[in-house]
């Protein structure tokens, strides 16, 4: 497989190594990023990424490949993906895949003139272990209907400290802090709920990287781990008194249309970290760790444990929990074969809805209902409304 890449950076970087591994053929045309944070790892991996170029367009006149990958910071993907689609491409946007109600609107417009098939999304948990397994589970009956779930995405605070000083710290590049970590979550759950979010409330705000928590301040001067995890574009040193507007921890409720409900919770500065979840049906119970690699099944009538797995990454160097290597077969097995893949555009645009209303309730401590919005993205997917294109942010 050959590709293109706008956007080297770290992490489209390490999925080149990847896809190399599973693919002794796949190679990088070409790319275009003014500082590609990831062309260090390839170089040392053996692998060329190609050609420089300045603009996407000159990428797409001047190299011919078969997928065009796009890992530039998040307020940019509409305007990439837009430039990858109507070149006639098939194109794989890291996620989130916009930052916006009316970049999702945007993009719906484009997905019914172009197609949705074309467009891949790295929502990456879905390829994970784990979750095909709870949703065997759940295909299996053992959980019946879906009544409420508990789930939360917890980071350690090397990894904390690294959003506070990378340019995902401003919301007007990365959306804010649900949007851009946690829609892998949310679309999982959507997932298993097969419906999509109705009533949205959540409160959460910055308590523990702010300045009177700084290690200085309480006479040490180690703050190594706090840089430890390396930022690109727009990097700054600032960890406690951070300029940027991104929260440190967050919790939400959300009501589904089918009347399940959900509570999700995420915070920044976790020493143990778990990214755990609680699936409560009405004939039994999944609960999971993708950090700690274990899911339990338990039937509800019996109390019975029916399914007890653990996991483990396939090697210390794997990201996601052994999930990137799946995503990595099944976009080459799309590319070649036109095999289906497991998360569409439409839903990484519902998970960002999602994450987006978390916010936008969080900001106007008030219950979203998100009716409206999904009528009118409905009808924008579907060609019967109009979507304003959204200005490009600077």
């Amino acid at each position: 497989m050959k590709v293109g890449i706008i956007g080297l950076g770290f992490r489209l970087g390490y999925l080149g190594r990847v896809l190399k591994d599973i693919d002794p053929d796949f190679e990088i045309a070409g790319y275009v990023d003014p500082s590609p944070a990831g062309l260090p790892g390839l170089a040392e991996a053996g692998i060329s990424a190609g050609n420089a170029y300045g603009t996407p367009e000159a990428l797409i006149a001047g190299e011919t490949f078969d997928l065009l990958m796009i890992g530039s910071p998040n307020h940019l993907h509409l305007e990439h993906i837009r430039i990858g689609l109507e070149a006639g491409l098939t194109v794989f946007t890291e996620k989130p895949i916009v930052i916006s109600i009316e970049e999702s609107y945007a993009l719906a417009s484009l997905l019914n003139k172009h197609g949705h098939d074309r467009l891949l999304v790295g929502l990456v948990l879905r390829y994970s272990p784990l979750y095909r397994d709870l949703r065997k589970a759940q295909a299996d009956g053992l959980l019946g209907d879906v009544v409420s779930i508990e789930a939360s995405e917890h980071i350690k605070p090397y990894h904390g400290a690294f959003f506070m000083r990378d340019w995902r710290r401003y919301g007007r590049y990365a959306g804010g802090f649900m949007l851009e970590k946690c829609c892998h979550d949310l679309d999982l759950y959507n997932g298993v709920v097969g419906a999509r979010p109705r009533f949205v409330s959540s409160f959460g705000g910055r308590k523990s990287f702010v300045p009177t928590n700084a290690p200085e301040n309480q006479g040490i001067n180690d703050m190594e781990v706090y840089h430890r995890k390396p930022s690109g574009w727009m990097g700054a040193d600032k960890v406690f008194d951070s300029d940027g507007d991104i929260i440190d921890f967050q919790t939400a409720i959300v009501e589904y249309e089918n009347g399940a409900a959900m509570t999700f919770h995420t915070n920044l500065n976790v020493p143990d970290e778990f990214r755990r979840f609680c699936v409560i049906g009405s004939k039994g119970m999944a609960e999971g760790d993708f950090v700690r690699g274990f899911m339990n099944v338990h039937d509800a009538r019996t109390t019975d444990r029916l399914i007890s797995n653990t996991y483990q990454a396939p090697s210390a160097k794997s990201q996601h929990y052994g999930a990137d290597e799946q995503m990595a077969a099944d976009v080459l097995a799309f590319v070649q074969n036109g095999t289906k893949q497991p998360v569409s555009a439409i839903d990484a645009l519902e998970a960002g809805i999602l994450a987006l209303a978390m916010d936008e309730a969080r900001l106007g401590r008030k219950v979203v209902d998100l009716k409206p919005v999904w009528d009118r993205f409905d009808a924008l997917l579907h060609g019967s409304g109009t979507a304003d294109r959204p200005a490009r942010s600077a």
